[in-house]
């Protein structure tokens, strides 16, 4: 029950953010969608492949740069909160970790804190879209430069709908996403004590952030091998033997996994059924589209 409520808690936060930039998507369709990405996240070497199925699949009521923004922070907003708890954490957790460790968590917080600050705050990545749209050496190759100046247009259009989410948005988003990672760690804490593992629940704060962030880079299929590597290498911090951790490993992870099943057993029902929408025409969604990112004090 804590997986399927963690999918409809993030979808709900979604479902802010599109609404601040002025997307007009259905709550249940961003349900869906969120099924959807479940199932791509389990069978996908990465944690972002569910991202990009939820906005190639977004359907009517929002653009591509719309969802492509929106989601962006949807998942940043999500890392934040992660991390902000982990700093919590830390100082109910003296004798508990090692200095070494302790400072990977400080540094890995403050990196997605002053990261997601920087891309909010606009400037400095806006002039970095500006060098590399002013790179000569495409100026000499007509095609390229055409393809260059498209893909750099969408991306600027899709920076704008992030920079326009607004204040309000953005805290209705931290919202959910303290939610969310509220039951997440409650999740692994009912595994831990399922298999009998009496840690402190600080343990949990401090390390469910670090092994969330490493299962994001595509080494294997769903992470396997590295999140247990992780578990292993954490939790053995605190007397908890491989075995044990490879199993906290494994039942934190049916949980998602059963929210994936599910996901891809919605996905393959609703194409046999022929309920999959199709993208709206992007000119009809434009002027929707930038007129929430021109206004974002509206939001």
């Amino acid at each position: 029950m804590l997986a399927l409520a963690g999918v409809v808690v993030r979808a709900l936060r979604w479902r802010v953010l599109l609404q601040a930039v002025g997307a007009r998507v259905p709550f249940g369709r961003t349900v869906y969608l969120y099924f959807v990405g479940a199932f791509f996240n389990t069978f996908l070497p990465t944690g972002f492949g569910g991202d990009v199925v939820r906005v190639l699949e977004i359907g009517e009521g929002a653009t591509s740069q719309q969802a492509a923004g929106t989601a962006v922070v949807d998942r940043l907003t999500g890392f934040i909160v992660l991390f902000l708890l982990a700093l919590v954490a830390l100082p109910f957790s003296a004798g508990l970790l090692s200095a070494q460790v302790a400072l990977l968590i400080i540094i890995l917080a403050g990196g997605v804190v002053a990261g997601s600050a920087l891309l909010f705050e606009g400037r400095a990545l806006r002039w970095l879209i500006g060098q590399v749209a002013g790179l000569t050496w495409l100026a000499r190759r007509p095609r390229l430069s055409q393809i260059h100046r498209a893909g750099m247009a969408w991306v600027e259009r899709t920076y704008g709908v992030i920079t326009a989410c607004g204040t309000r948005a953005l805290a209705g988003a931290l919202f959910w996403s303290l939610l969310f990672n509220l039951l997440q760690i409650a999740g692994n804490v009912l595994v831990g004590r399922a298999l009998g593992l009496q840690l402190s629940v600080w343990t949990f704060f401090l390390f469910v952030p670090v092994a969330t962030a490493a299962l994001l880079v595509p080494i294997t299929i769903s992470g396997f091998g590295v999140r247990e590597g992780i578990y292993i290498g954490l939790f053995g911090q605190v007397g908890v033997n491989q075995a044990q951790a490879i199993a906290l490993s494994l039942g934190s992870y049916s949980l998602d996994f059963a929210s994936g099943v599910l996901g891809g057993a919605i996905y393959l029902v609703s194409g046999l059924l022929g309920l999959r929408q199709k993208p709206a025409p992007q000119g009809q969604l434009k002027a929707q589209g930038d007129l929430a990112a021109s206004h974002p004090e509206d939001n």
